[in-house]
């Protein structure tokens, strides 16, 4: 589903941290093209600033320096509370770890994100209604009213997908998202993000697994906070032909 028009850029991105008097230099001049359909693995070892990158890209940090331009718009600059609106509108986000709320059902865990979009309706019926869509479409409409306890670890993936979904963001960022799953599971949740960047949506993936990689589209490998290499996937595997 990529196309020709860029949705995300990125311009000698840097980040330094003072950690103690010493001063890390995370990214070193990070220049980055995202087009609209992409499906980009983001690689590295640990401290490779794959992590730092994917906090940038997801504007959970702010760069020391550099351009960061989002559609058109240039959000290096905004303010903290512009910054968390944004990313409610326009960014969603998984995680390795699901940050589910425990005590709370499946639909109300994916609703959660729209009582911070300041658009749109506010009527709950509305929320849920667009909640149990999105758990139909990642085949959880038979546990929506189950607390994460209750379900598997792919299952409650998938809430933190449905969730990521709910504000019908531009782009998903998944910080290893198949983290905490085993192989099989892993499988099953690459084949739902393969559908939903087949539906047109753009997907940022960080994983140090070559096997996940393989999924995607496009890899980038960082090292020491620079980018050393950026290619397509050769013979991208297909997740749903894999699963039994």
């Amino acid at each position: 589903m990529e196309n020709n028009e860029v949705i995300i850029e990125l311009k000698d991105i840097r980040k330094t941290y003072d950690l103690g008097g010493e001063i890390v230099h995370a990214l070193n001049g990070v220049s980055l093209t995202i087009h609209r359909g992409e499906f980009v693995a983001i690689m590295g070892a640990s401290g490779s600033g794959k992590s730092t990158m994917m906090n940038m890209l997801g504007c959970l940090d702010k760069p020391t320096s550099g351009d960061y331009i989002f559609e058109g718009e240039h959000i290096a600059n905004l303010t903290k509370d512009q910054y968390a609106d944004f990313r409610n509108r326009k960014i969603g986000f998984v995680f390795q770890g699901f940050n589910l709320l425990p005590r709370t059902t499946a639909i109300d865990n994916v609703i959660v994100p729209l009582y911070y979009n300041r658009t749109g309706t506010k009527k709950k019926s509305d929320f849920y209604a667009k909640a149990r869509v999105l758990l139909e479409k990642v085949g959880l409409g038979k546990r929506m009213n189950h607390v994460p306890s209750k379900l598997s670890g792919g299952q409650q993936q998938r809430v933190a997908i449905a969730r990521a979904l709910v504000n019908d963001p531009q782009i998903i960022f998944a910080d290893e998202p198949t983290g905490n799953l085993d192989t099989k599971t892993s499988i099953e949740v690459m084949a739902l993000f393969q559908e939903l960047n087949d539906s047109g949506i753009t997907i940022i993936l960080v994983t140090h697994e070559p096997d996940i990689a393989e999924y995607c589209t496009r890899i980038v490998v960082m090292r020491d906070g620079n980018i050393i290499e950026d290619k397509p996937v050769e013979n991208r595997r297909v997740a749903k032909d894999e699963i039994k």
